[in-house]
């Protein structure tokens, strides 16, 4: 607002200046006219202040001007100096991100290269692996060929052992070998579970041998059946006590059948049924053994 006073102070200068020009003028035609051609003192003096003060506000007009018009310019300058710097911050914030960006992106690289490398080497194992099993796939045709033969003669000898064997559970053992030989026949077992069956068949048939076992079941002899307590220490002895405790007897192996054992024998046989049953603790018992057939034979 201030070039408006100045030049509003301008205008009344000139208007003064103006007015008091007309009167020196006027007076210097009546001067004329009268002849009196000095000016007084004052006159001029308030003509020279006039000048003076025209002068000024000239000058004060312009300068203020100038000054506004600089610091217009400075306002502006500042205003572009701070955007630019707004500009600089965000480009470096930017930069500074993407930098972390990058490095977090470098370390998941390195990992991902660590574990595709892992990934490689199971790969690797896997294809040899199934390389191995295509070779297998290969042979099964040839190796069921060759293992149901060998099985079906398996399971024959099991079939001999058992009958030519001391007579324990028999019944057992022998359907156990019956159903052996109707499985062979099925085709919706696999080799593998026929397989399986025949080897827990010969498995059972050697715990058999170093084991102790008690159990009830049916003795046939001299045409009569009855029920009696039987003893089996591996395949060494098997015994027999009657359920009243009187009658005793033993599996002779050479003569292939059962003989009446001595009473001396019936504590021992009750210990080693308790035993058996568990309801006694481990312990060192006699019982009858068949001696070998040399030995028979040099006792002879």
């Amino acid at each position: 607002m201030q070039p408006f006073c100045h030049v509003i102070e301008l205008s009344q200068n000139c208007s003064i200046l103006r007015s008091e020009f007309g009167e020196s003028a006027s007076r210097r035609r009546i001067e004329n006219k009268t002849g009196n051609t000095h000016m007084p003192m004052q006159l001029r003096t308030r003509n020279l202040l006039a000048a003076a003060m025209l002068s000024a506000g000239v000058v004060m007009g312009a300068s203020a001007a100038t000054v506004d018009g600089a610091l217009d310019q400075g306002v502006n300058r500042a205003n572009k100096a701070q955007q630019s710097q707004q500009k600089i911050d965000s480009v470096d914030n930017s930069i500074r991100a993407q930098e972390r960006e990058y490095r977090g992106l470098v370390k998941e690289i390195d990992g991902l290269n660590v574990y595709v490398t892992q990934l490689d080497k199971q790969l690797k194992a896997q294809q040899d692996e199934l390389a191995s099993i295509e070779a297998s796939i290969k042979n099964v045709t040839l190796v069921e060929r060759q293992i149901t033969p060998l099985m079906l003669r398996m399971i024959d000898a099991i079939d001999q052992f058992v009958a030519a064997d001391v007579p324990f559970l028999a019944e057992e053992r022998s359907k156990r070998v019956a159903n052996l030989k109707n499985m062979m026949g099925r085709s919706d077992v696999t080799v593998a579970e026929k397989y399986r069956k025949v080897t827990e068949a010969y498995q059972a048939e050697v715990d058999y041998g170093r084991t102790i076992e008690s159990y009830r079941g049916t003795l046939a002899t001299n045409g009569q059946s009855r029920e009696v307590d039987f003893l089996r220490v591996g395949r060494i002895s098997l015994m027999y006590q009657s359920l009243d405790g009187q009658e005793l007897g033993v599996w002779n192996t050479a003569a292939n059948q059962w003989e009446p054992l001595d009473a001396s024998f019936k504590s021992k046989l009750m210990a080693g049924i308790r035993i058996a049953r568990e309801q006694a603790a481990p312990d060192l018992i006699k019982v009858p053994v068949a001696a070998p057939t040399s030995a028979q034979q040099e006792t002879k």
